[in-house]
């Protein structure tokens, strides 16, 4: 599938896979921020999506940075169809020290799936399984 990126800025650089059985494509900031402890912003990749419709996008976290401290605000973001303005990643430095991260740097990664229209019907009842009501840890640790 061809996806069309127009580049806001000079510096942005098109997503890329790391290696042939990624399953997402890692994006890059254009500037260097510097995250204090606790600081939240935004770090702009430069680019912007024209994603088809009945299609969205994923923004994920890159593991090299969440072991850092440094976290996607709002993980997974979500990228809409309809969308055109710029991808920029809402993160915030959950390390007891500052964060650097540089122009080049890969910040995120991006991953396209087709999105399934519902429609919802109340019932009175749902059918019974063997999970049943367990919620949070319910499976095991």
């Amino acid at each position: 599938m061809l996806l069309k990126v127009k580049k806001l800025n000079k510096n942005a650089i098109l997503p890329l896979k790391a290696t042939a059985g990624s399953a997402c494509y890692d994006v890059y900031s254009v500037e260097r921020k510097v995250f204090l402890s606790g600081e939240p912003a935004l770090i702009r990749t430069g680019l912007a999506f024209a994603l088809p419709e009945g299609y969205a996008m994923d923004i994920r976290p890159r593991s090299s940075w969440a072991s850092k401290g440094l976290s996607i605000s709002n993980s997974p973001g979500t990228l809409d169809s309809d969308y055109r303005g710029e991808l920029m990643i809402p993160c915030k430095n959950l390390s007891p020290g500052a964060i650097v991260v540089n122009r080049g740097d890969r910040i995120a990664q991006i991953r396209l799936f087709k999105v399934i229209s519902l429609e919802f019907e109340i019932v009175e009842s749902l059918n019974n399984t063997k999970r049943g009501k367990g919620g949070f840890g319910s499976t095991g640790v």
